[in-house]
């Protein structure tokens, strides 16, 4: 038995143990919980012209899950630590945003790994394969001119208040 059937399916968010499955178990995974939130978005979409064009209300209620499936879907590679929490890889990392309802996207890597230097093209992957599933991504600067993306649903859409 995995341990994802013993917990369930949790996208990489960029601050867990790096992959212990194997990687065709892995992308087998994503791809069945990606295509099991279009679905989501199918069937609550009711009303829209393109249904899976704009985040369901399973992900604005879950919207660091939903943004971390989203980029791990889209091949995006995730950053990892290990268990003391320090850095391993260097890729994204997905967490709360500054406000309610928003996630904020960082490019994250150990010491020397590169990931300053890689932030900026790895980012724009990352907001282009966001901003194709229909999020609001606007990218920051922030402390050491760090590059940082905030996701947020479109204008119209409202989230939960809970955060997964």
């Amino acid at each position: 038995m995995s341990s994802e059937e013993n917990t369930g399916f949790e996208p990489a968010t960029g601050d867990g143990p790096p992959p212990a499955e194997p990687a065709a178990v892995r992308a087998a995974s994503v791809r069945t919980a990606f295509e099991g939130l279009l679905q989501i978005r199918r069937l609550t979409g009711d009303g829209r012209p393109d249904p899976v064009a704009a985040p369901a209300p399973w992900e604005l209620n879950r919207p660091v899950r939903a943004v971390a499936l989203a980029l791990e879907s889209s091949g995006a590679t995730p950053s990892a630590v290990d268990p003391s929490g320090r850095r391993v890889s260097a890729g994204y990392r997905v967490g709360d945003g500054e406000s309610a309802g928003s996630v904020r996207v960082e490019w994250a890597g150990p010491p020397g790994s590169g990931a300053a230097h890689d932030e900026e093209e790895a980012l724009a992957g990352c907001a282009s394969a966001l901003r194709e599933l229909g999020w609001t991504v606007l990218l920051y600067r922030g402390p050491r001119r760090r590059r940082y993306l905030e996701v947020e649903p479109p204008s119209g859409l409202s989230g939960g208040h809970g955060r997964a």
